[in-house]
């Protein structure tokens, strides 16, 4: 368990480290191929407009075929920075500066892919690796705005704290809330053991994303104890006290490492969608090209 939150604890400080390699992605070398790719869309943007086709623009003409072969090649050299992470290494070629590239370079297939259909989508393979490619650049470019924003909050949040010392606290109230409830009858301290039972990992995904959680047995037993009225009797007040302070105290420790939780999965879920979307697209534009060589 402890080489486990020990890793864990190694994976945040490498995440924040990624969202500041993430954020200067964008203004790399002066947005160089932000530049670069503006410039390849513009050029291409007025080429189409400029350049007649007949009948009409699409991906079987010369142009087409151009288009297609450039977007098809630059969509298999991005899938090449899932390698390059490999490697760090300095100067022009950069794991920054390869990211950099994968980013903005992405973006324009938007163009490249978009210009190759001729704006001729249908219920086929060819629409198909187009939407998948859409798809892809839009986790992308969900994923690069994550890692530029979250990492700050998840180091805010934790404040100089491990996830293993959230846990920790966690588990010191609910010793102490067992020690405190001892004197209790039967309902009050079932009362203590649901919020005892309640961790932060308790929810689905959905909730877990949303941040949204339905009163666990923490919220309900700290209601309880906030209601319950004066009895005249001292020492029962101050029991009552005790457990409401702890209560209190448990609940804004599981708020705190939900919110820890949520930003991980927020900067995590993205490559589930991404990844296995970036394979799809690769089948789907392996069968479009063996379609359009082989059967047209």
């Amino acid at each position: 368990m402890g080489t486990d939150l020990a890793e864990t604890d190694e994976v945040e400080r490498s995440t924040v480290s990624t969202g500041a390699r993430h954020e200067g992605v964008w203004r790399y070398r002066g947005s160089y191929w932000g530049k670069m790719a503006l410039g390849i869309s513009v050029t291409l943007i007025i080429a189409y407009v400029l350049i007649d086709v007949e009948p009409r623009h699409n991906g079987g003409s010369w142009l087409g075929y151009t288009l297609g072969t450039a977007g098809g090649g630059l969509i298999l050299w991005l899938t090449m920075l899932g390698v390059r992470k490999r490697a760090m290494t300095p100067g022009r070629w950069s794991l920054k500066g390869w990211t950099s590239a994968h980013v903005y370079l992405g973006l324009s297939l938007v163009v490249i892919g978009t210009l190759h259909t001729g704006f001729q989508l249908g219920w086929n393979v060819h629409t198909l690796a187009w939407v998948l490619m859409m798809i892809v650049i839009v986790t992308g470019i969900f994923g690069i705005t994550v890692y530029g924003i979250l990492p700050r909050q998840l180091s805010s949040n934790r404040d100089e704290t491990t996830e293993a010392q959230m846990l920790e606290t966690v588990t010191d109230i609910d010793r102490q809330l067992f020690d405190t409830a001892q004197p209790l009858d039967a309902d009050g301290a079932a009362v203590i053991q649901e919020a005892i039972d309640e961790t932060p990992f308790d929810g689905g995904i959905g909730q877990r994303l949303s941040g949204k959680y339905r009163g666990g047995g923490t919220a309900r037993g700290l209601a309880d104890f906030r209601a319950r009225s004066s009895h005249g009797d001292r020492s029962l007040d101050e029991l009552y006290d005790r457990l409401e302070a702890l209560l209190a105290r448990k609940q804004a420790a599981l708020s705190r490492i939900r919110r820890h939780l949520r930003i991980k999965a927020l900067l995590q879920i993205w490559l589930y969608i991404h990844v296995p979307m970036t394979f799809a697209l690769l089948a789907a534009l392996s069968a479009h090209i063996v379609s359009v060589f082989f059967y047209w």
